[in-house]
């Protein structure tokens, strides 16, 4: 048996600058003031290390660091909740990401759950309201809510597919699906094999110059996705 972490956004879906919203929307709601800069884009850090830099960014001074980013943190999944019209309408799911995910979610030795720097209940919203739940067990993923440092989702995500399944998941059995160079760091460093998907802002070259085992220019070849996936798990 083989477990599958997918990434979410700008693999999975693409919710256009709803996300970089509901900062703006919980830093003015903290501070007082609306920013002048948000996180960068497409760079899949996690939501933690994002409202830091956010604040950082806006010359929060060191002493409320901690105090504001706790309250943001908190408040995020509730404002991006109340954006789910918007996701609705507005946010689009990658091309050939749904077949992916249901030609997985089919084939019997695959298990298939998220490695995500979206908190849980942000990861929740994104999902269920583009309808792509249905092809994951979310209860073994891993979130920016369990750890602010990606790569030790890794290990949390393969602790909660064993419980679930009775079987012991490695880098051996372990397969990363992303588009950023974050997703190749967090296999690399995490404990997981990377296949990288030039669907974000990162290029296939980079994504291969990272150190990826494989590349793909999108999700539209299941086929060849399940067969890169066999082939990792049995090396």
């Amino acid at each position: 048996m083989n477990l599958v972490l997918w990434d979410i956004d700008r693999t999975l879906v693409y919710t256009g600058n709803i996300d970089r919203q509901v900062y703006r929307e919980a830093f003015t709601a903290a501070v007082g003031r609306p920013p002048e800069s948000l996180p960068a884009r497409g760079t899949g850090v996690t939501m933690p290390l994002a409202v830091r830099a956010l604040l950082t960014s806006n010359s929060i001074p060191a002493d409320c660091l901690d105090a504001l980013a706790d309250r943001i943190i908190e408040e995020l999944p509730d404002r991006l909740e109340a954006h789910r019209e918007s996701i609705a309408r507005d946010g689009i799911v990658l091309p050939g990401a749904r077949e992916a995910l249901a030609a997985v979610h089919r084939t019997r030795h695959l298990v298939s759950s998220v490695v995500t720097g979206n908190l849980r209940e942000s990861a929740v919203v994104k999902l269920s309201v583009l309808d792509l739940d249905r092809y994951l067990d979310l209860s073994i993923g891993a979130y920016a809510s369990d750890s602010a440092h990606r790569p030790s989702l890794v290990r949390i995500a393969q602790q909660r597919a064993a419980s679930a399944h009775g079987v012991a998941f490695s880098q051996a059995n372990t397969v990363i699906i992303g588009d950023s160079l974050q997703d190749v760091i967090t296999g690399q460093q995490g404990g997981a094999r990377v296949i990288g998907v030039a669907s974000g802002t990162t290029s296939v070259q980079q994504l291969n110059e990272a150190g990826a085992d494989h590349v793909l220019p999108d999700l539209m070849d299941s086929d060849r996705l399940l067969r890169l996936l066999t082939h990792l798990g049995n090396v």
